[in-house]
């Protein structure tokens, strides 16, 4: 879309200072050290006010509050614009400290995107820069989502049949699969969650304290494994509770494949995926029985599951393709830029 984009990361170890990734250039520095799950590098400075001085346009992503240091640091002046993730939920401590920074940088720049209108309208952060705040959704590219081979697919479907629930994600605190394994409790359809992380073992305990056996931890599964699970599942499931899980990409991965959805309500882009009743269940959260419940409903009514599912992926296509986010953010961009000649026009 004539946009070229590069990108600044930070690495833990010595690696090759700029690497070429799918055609793009990516340009990464070494970490020092780590606050609170954040990464610093000395050598950043330096890097980002070359490349800085290069674009056109500066395109940060929240929260990462490195990225707000280097931003004032720097004192680079050009457009910017932050893609709003997510509020911090679980370092309150350090929120308190890091707050004043924060506004000061939500402020700076000029526009700020949100993934949902959901999380936009929920978040007491962003309604205080609701005048340059504005939505665009996170998209995929199902074309980048090849068939499963064929072997792949015949493997799992006699491991599971083609009629089991699935979970795919980063087994982290906020995913709520201990709800899962609550709602899991005297049932008989197979639950197959895809994903190692944090708790899994944790998890794993629990699950067999409950005498939970129909829950199928398979760990991290390659992408061609992923897939043929995906394309086999009759419904995708996503019991995050907290509003740590500010978007879902394994949800819309769902929809994408036409499955049916059931989530909980967290005041998040889950729910701007998933329509209750529409592309499937939205239930209360930290709630086994209500989701318990939902998956009932969808195991004995496959008509109305496979309906949910249509809807799933026709909703897919209308607002979350990868084309679509793309040429949002190539309009704001030239937003920004037309902004940036009008005041210097006016300067003058």
């Amino acid at each position: 879309m004539g946009v070229t984009s590069e990108v600044l990361t930070l690495s833990p170890s010595r690696v090759a200072r700029t690497v070429a990734v799918n055609g793009y250039k990516v340009h990464r520095c070494r970490s020092n050290f780590e606050i609170a799950s954040t990464p610093f590098s000395v050598s950043a400075f330096l890097r980002f006010r070359q490349l800085a001085q290069w674009a056109d346009i500066i395109h940060y992503h929240y929260p990462y509050p490195f990225a707000d240091v280097l931003h004032f640091a720097t004192q680079v002046n050009k457009p910017s614009l932050i893609t709003y993730h997510s509020d911090i939920i679980k370092q309150k401590l350090l929120l308190k400290l890091y707050t004043p920074l924060m506004h000061k940088f939500l402020k700076s720049v000029d526009r700020i995107v949100s993934t949902s209108p959901n999380y936009f309208i929920t978040s007491g952060i962003l309604s205080r820069y609701e005048h340059k705040t504005e939505v665009i959704p996170i998209g995929l590219d199902k074309s980048g989502y090849h068939a499963a081979p064929a072997e792949r697919v015949k493997f799992w479907r006699e491991r599971f049949g083609h009629r089991f629930f699935l979970f795919i994600g980063v087994i982290r605190y906020y995913k709520g699969l201990h709800i899962l394994i609550e709602a899991a409790r005297n049932s008989n359809f197979p639950i197959v969650v895809v994903g190692a992380g944090p708790v899994e073992d944790e998890l794993k305990a629990h699950a067999k304290s409950a005498g939970v056996e129909n829950i199928h931890f398979l760990g991290f599964q390659p992408e061609e494994d992923k897939q043929a699970l995906l394309e086999l599942s009759y419904a995708a499931i996503f019991p995050s509770h907290l509003r740590s899980e500010a978007f879902g990409i394994s949800l819309l991965e769902g929809a994408m494949h036409g499955k049916p959805l059931i989530s909980s309500e967290i005041g998040t882009g889950t729910s701007f995926i998933n329509i209750d009743k529409v592309t499937g269940l939205v239930v209360p959260p930290s709630d086994p029985a209500a989701f318990r419940q939902a998956m009932d409903f969808l195991w004995s009514n496959p008509e109305e599951a496979s309906t949910m599912g249509k809807n799933a992926e026709n909703r897919y296509w209308k607002l979350f393709t990868a084309g679509q986010m793309a040429q949002s953010y190539v309009e704001l961009y030239h937003k920004l830029l037309a902004q940036k000649s009008e005041l210097a026009e006016l300067r003058f």
